[in-house]
């Protein structure tokens, strides 16, 4: 993302795991660490994938470590394809280790794109309970696709999601469809379509304001 990115080898399930590290921006109070998840790794998503990229600015900008990472199968990280599964336990591995449980832990932010989304969602509901999780961020969320995982009722105030009104590869409806049951709350870019194009500040703008809200 900048000259100051870490390129880090983690360890998962199905082997090593391609991991990429951007430390808070200077001058601003550390807030923790959040861990972001990319698209669908059959359909060319990556780490480096712009939407995450805007993500983890956003973070690194509101003081969080940034860590992002390759699903099993994409670019340096071992394994293939897994429909979710195991990419839940990629996940899960990255988050114990780059931000362990444990005397000063340290806080943790959670945050997923279309697939990555989907993905984001089942570790938020498998981690909530067991440890704080300061923030959630949903993105182009592919409900239309995979069974998106309810998010805690009590985290709901944590957990913001982002969709374009004019997705084409997740219809807006599919969303909502997923988030009416549970009451949660959808923030609709106007005119936005799955990537974003040309609203990536937009998008970035939305979820610093998000991450400097009171919990």
């Amino acid at each position: 993302m900048n000259a100051q990115t870490e390129r880090l080898t983690l360890t998962g399930a199905a082997g090593a795991i391609e991991a990429a590290r951007d430390a808070a921006a200077d001058g601003v109070p550390p807030r923790g660490v959040a861990v972001i998840a990319h698209p669908h790794p059959l359909f060319g998503g990556t780490m480096d994938n712009k939407v995450v990229q805007t993500l983890a600015r956003a973070f690194v900008a509101c003081g969080w470590t940034a860590v992002r990472f390759n699903f099993r199968g994409v670019g340096g990280t071992a394994g293939v394809h897994d429909e979710g599964r195991g990419e839940l336990e990629d996940l899960l591995a990255v988050v114990r280790q780059v931000a362990p449980e444990g005397p000063g832990a340290v806080p943790i932010a959670l945050a997923g794109f279309s697939f990555g989304a989907f993905v984001t969602s089942h570790a938020l509901a498998r981690v909530w309970g067991e440890r704080a999780v300061e923030r959630a961020v949903l993105v182009g969320t592919a409900a239309s696709r995979f069974k998106v995982a309810d998010v805690p009722a009590e985290a709901h105030l944590r957990t913001l999601v982002v969709h374009g009104e004019a997705d084409d590869t997740v219809p807006l409806s599919a969303v909502m469809d997923w988030a009416r049951p549970q009451t949660l709350p959808v923030t609709v870019v106007p005119g936005g379509g799955h990537f974003f194009h040309g609203q990536l500040p937009l998008l970035k703008g939305l979820v610093m304001r998000h991450l400097q809200s009171a919990p």
